[in-house]
């Protein structure tokens, strides 16, 4: 079973960068995308960027588009979140899931089955 590990969060100012790590362990290179998403308090979680590292095609919010870049690091097992222009409502904590299958919806949360216990990022004004 695939089991995600998240890390890199913190506390930045707004206009900085973060880069989240996720190391997938026991990950095979199936049909498996990678997906980030993030929750703030009293919101929905939301899908932020995901990657289908087999083929490497990559997906992205509406309201990260050209800022945050998903990459993948195959011999590493690690996903990677590049976060640029950090704005104070990308406040929140942030997921990493790996699907574990096929998917048609890849920034649907509910396609994902294995999820990381988060990592915070905070932006400041």
């Amino acid at each position: 079973q695939m089991q995600p590990v998240e890390s890199g969060g913190g506390s930045v100012q707004a206009g900085n960068s973060l880069r989240l790590s996720c190391v997938l362990t026991g990950y095979t290179f199936s049909n498996s995308f990678v997906g980030w998403f993030r929750q703030a308090p009293g919101k929905e979680r939301e899908g932020v960027a995901a990657i289908y590292p087999r083929g490497g095609a990559s997906y992205y919010a509406p309201s990260v588009k050209g800022r945050f870049y998903i990459s993948q690091d195959n011999t590493a097992n690690t996903v990677y979140l590049q976060m640029h222009s950090l704005r104070p409502e990308d406040t929140a904590m942030y997921y990493c899931a790996a699907s574990g299958r096929t998917i048609s919806m890849p920034l649907r949360s509910s396609e994902y089955s294995n999820w990381g216990q988060g990592t915070q990022v905070t932006v400041s004004s």
